[in-house]
């Protein structure tokens, strides 16, 4: 091949056949399968149903199984596709073989064509389907964009400490926040947020937050009555059934004084030589209630103390036996990260969770934010996109 030809190869695209082929030669292609079926199982048969199948016999549940992703997957198409898989699905019943007796003798005739039709109907609707989803995807990759254009481009490193924070979300987009707030007096706000759900409208609302935030934070008197604003905005403007969990804390560098709000988050671990002290929360998730208390919290970090904040698509991180990776893991951890520059202490962890995620679909979006108090150091910078 001439290098005009192999340009003009690369210019159409990739080749059908060497995709096949590597398809072909994929390693986990069985494993891949498995939990392919297994994602359709969760993304077709609700909490309920999945209950209702295990109380019933291998034989029956096979049967009723095939039947409810069938019908929910024809509840979830348009009304005129799921029109035209029904008809579709009822050409392939009644294609069969047929026997007549003509002139005294039987004649076998079999009716290829309406199974031809029945599979050209469900080509056209694989083919309405796949174009919906390639458009949708072009417009989350531009939210991905303006999302990574969202988050800090540095690491603030006031003197005396160090922070790093990551976040990875589960799909392109992702509804976990992460930000850094420069205030007054040298005073530094770090918040991690989580947003309930996944995806484009986690994502949407996140910005919405991240927003507010930023244009609250430098004015509020105290951080309970930042909570407040906070959530009289999301509660009056927010969905259905859509919240807000928000770690936010600001920090005085010189006097190592943390002040904090936990509405409904995670706990963060203050990790001391003497042990790991919980943060808890003291208030409900944002957006929840429009009455809701928000009370501001003190904690005091002296050098060599570390802070440790994440959202729960770390400790819920499941591995192919669906087992979390729970908040005793998280625990038995963070002893040994304390002594590690904030970033090295982040990363270890982030890896430490891949590794036991596995080849496990991600389920939810993780993100750490890692603080410590020491001797001021060459900052480090570059936050790691998602």
């Amino acid at each position: 091949m001439t290098p005009e030809e192999d340009r003009g190869q690369r210019d159409r695209g990739p080749s059908l056949s060497r995709a096949l082929l590597q398809d072909l030669r994929e390693a986990r292609r069985a494993q891949t399968l498995k939990q392919d079926f297994r994602q359709i199982y969760r993304f077709y048969v609700d909490e309920e149903g999945r209950e209702k199948l295990a109380a019933m016999g291998r034989v029956k549940r096979a049967f009723v199984l095939v039947f409810w992703i069938l019908k929910s997957m024809l509840l979830k198409l348009s009304a005129g596709r799921r029109l035209a898989v029904f008809i579709a699905l009822l050409l392939f019943l009644v294609s069969r073989t047929v026997t007549m007796n003509l002139a005294g003798r039987e004649v076998q005739i079999r009716s290829y064509g309406l199974g031809l039709w029945s599979f050209i109907i469900l080509l056209v609707v694989f083919m309405l389907e796949l174009k919906d989803k390639l458009l949708a995807r072009d417009e989350i990759a531009v939210a991905r964009q303006v999302q990574i254009a969202l988050l800090p481009k540095e690491h603030p490193q006031p003197p005396g400490w160090s922070l790093w924070s990551v976040m990875q979300p589960a799909n392109d987009v992702g509804g976990d926040l992460v930000d850094y707030l420069p205030l007054e007096a040298g005073r530094l706000g770090i918040v991690l947020g989580d947003v309930s759900g996944k995806g484009l409208g986690a994502a949407l609302l996140m910005a919405k937050l991240q927003a507010t935030l930023r244009a609250f934070a430098p004015d509020c008197a105290s951080l309970g009555e930042l909570g407040c604003r906070l959530n009289a905005i999301l509660e009056r403007d927010g969905l259905p059934n859509r919240f807000a969990t928000l770690f936010y804390c600001e920090i005085d560098p010189a006097s190592g004084r943390v002040r904090y709000i936990n509405a409904g988050h995670n706990p963060p671990f203050v990790v001391r030589p003497g042990g790991i002290e919980d943060l808890k929360a003291s208030s409900v998730p944002l957006g929840m209630f429009p009455d809701s208390v928000f009370t501001e919290e003190l904690v005091d970090l002296n050098p060599g103390d570390m802070l440790a904040v994440y959202s729960d698509g770390l400790t819920e991180a499941r591995n192919v036996s669906e087992e979390e990776f729970g908040e005793t893991r998280l625990r038995a951890e963070l002893p040994g990260l304390a002594a590690l520059q904030p970033e090295e202490a982040g990363r270890r962890l982030a890896a430490r969770v891949e590794e036991f995620i596995g080849t496990a679909p991600r389920h939810d979006d993780i993100s750490i934010v890692i603080l410590a108090r020491r001797p001021s150091r060459s900052p480090r910078r570059g936050l790691t996109a998602p």
